[in-house]
């Protein structure tokens, strides 16, 4: 370890020392939140001005920061899991009757389905406002090799039909899929988690010696879990600063204004899609402000970590302590929108590739022949969507390859993937969230004390009572 390098992890750890001492001064999460994501952005460009994106010093450095940020995501993922079973198990347990059950679930899947159909349609005007087109785009070498992965993998992105996604989702090993296995293991997780339930009221009247009994560990564990997903939300400001340092330091700058069109097309469809977001907000009676003000720290996680399943934790907790959502929907909303319609890598960027690379195959975008069946491929392929990096890729290589666009001019947008990727994530997130909000809405049981209560309810407090 070189002189520069320490020198910048001693800013970095007197940085996380300032987030320390405003946690212990009981400054607000949401403040703290933003002070670790603003430090980060200025962090990261004293490195890009004083070394370069391409510094070793800038590696090295971003290799230990990387401990405090993938570290930060990796302890979230310990916890999706059991937060998930426990969750889901003690909601269903509490329900009166199976309806609810169905009731949340196609609410849920369906607003999520449709405002993912919403969101091809606002990246195919997007792409058609500001002219996207990849004809006459170059290569470099590192796109070249990019393109040379995703044919790679379009052989397992042809293999996906309807059924057998669907038939993924059946948990033939609940124990592997608990280990985070296969794409589809969180859904699977979900419904292994119902059969429990569903099991365990089956029993309450037969035998409610045996049930009382369960009910009171799943209470108990609920408990336990609930104060891990504490411990672990706690660090959520020092994960946000390390991870947004490590964005900026090595994002390409010429990279970025090379493809300077793509990037403002995809921010205005993301952000054109989150006001279709509120809007749903406000039209099931909620204020959109305070709802924007409840789930800025779990957006902003979602932006900088690049993880839509790694978000569950924090978005369950802000769905049930900030916007009054019973816990067993914000479960099924969060779990269900990591890997069904996502809005931002399932709906946008399939959409937006589609529209630009079919003009170099000769192919008018803008009618309704490719329009119609683009929007049907994105609806039905944005359903098991893995919610971790890559799953943006994985969605392209569905769509383009069913509309018969030559998959390899995606990764003519390597250089720019991250920054673009941090807003999907941030957007999937949102959708998710929306989501659980308006199917709780729906079935009124929002909590309207909870989410018309202006103090701020921290996230990393202790937990609410099961």
């Amino acid at each position: 370890m070189n002189v520069p390098v320490i020198l910048n992890l001693s800013v970095a750890l007197a940085i996380c020392f300032a987030l320390y001492r405003m946690q212990a001064t009981h400054v607000s999460f949401t403040r703290r939140v933003f002070a670790g994501m603003g430090l980060g952005v200025l962090l990261g460009v004293a490195l890009q001005v004083l070394y370069g994106a391409a510094s070793p010093v800038v590696t090295e450095t971003n290799a230990y920061l990387d401990i405090v940020g993938s570290g930060y995501v990796k302890l979230l993922q310990m916890i999706i899991i059991p937060l998930i079973m426990v969750s889901i198990i003690s909601a269903i347990v509490k329900l009166k009757d199976a309806s609810s059950l169905g009731k949340i679930s196609a609410l849920t899947i369906g607003t999520l389905i449709v405002t993912t159909m919403l969101a091809a349609l606002i990246g195919i005007l997007m792409a058609k406002l500001f002219g996207l087109t990849a004809v006459g785009l170059t290569s470099s070498t590192a796109e070249v090799a990019r393109a040379a992965y995703l044919e790679g993998k379009l052989p397992d992105a042809q293999a996906i039909s309807l059924p057998s996604m669907i038939l993924s989702f059946i948990p033939a090993n609940p124990f592997l899929d608990m280990t985070g296995a296969r794409k589809t293991s969180t859904i699977a997780v979900v419904l292994f988690s119902i059969f429990i339930g569903i099991a365990a009221t089956g029993i309450a009247v037969k035998k409610p010696d045996v049930f009382a009994s369960f009910n009171h560990f799943v209470k108990v564990a609920h408990v336990i879990v609930m104060r891990m997903v504490t411990l672990v939300l706690r660090l959520t400001p020092f994960g946000v600063f390390a991870l947004m340092a490590q964005v900026v330091a090595s994002s390409s700058v010429a990279d970025i204004m090379k493809l300077i069109s793509f990037v403002g097309a995809s921010y205005s469809a993301l952000a054109l899609m989150f006001c279709v977001h509120l809007a749903i907000i406000a039209a099931a009676g909620l204020n959109p402000l305070r709802y924007v003000q409840k789930i800025f720290p779990v957006l902003a996680f979602a932006f900088t970590s690049r993880t839509s399943a790694g978000a569950i934790p924090m978005s369950v907790q802000t769905q049930t302590a900030r916007l009054g959502t019973p816990e067993g929907i914000a479960n099924f909303a969060a779990s269900f929108g990591s890997t069904i319609g996502q809005n931002g890598c399932a709906g946008i960027y399939p959409a937006m590739l589609a529209v630009m690379i079919a003009p170099t195959v000769g192919i008018d975008p803008f009618t309704a022949a490719f329009i119609v069946p683009l929007v049907a491929i994105i609806t039905v392929g944005s359903v098991g969507v893995a919610g971790v990096g890559g799953g943006a890729t994985f969605a392209a290589l569905i769509v383009l390859s069913s509309m018969n666009l030559p998959v390899a001019l995606a990764g003519l947008l390597i250089s720019i993937e991250p920054l673009i990727d941090m807003g999907r994530t941030a957007l999937n997130v949102s959708g998710s969230i929306t989501a659980g909000t308006l199917t709780s809405r729906l079935l009124g049981q929002t909590d309207m004390a909870v989410f018309d209560n202006d103090r701020e309810v921290e996230l990393d407090s202790e937990p609410l009572a099961a």
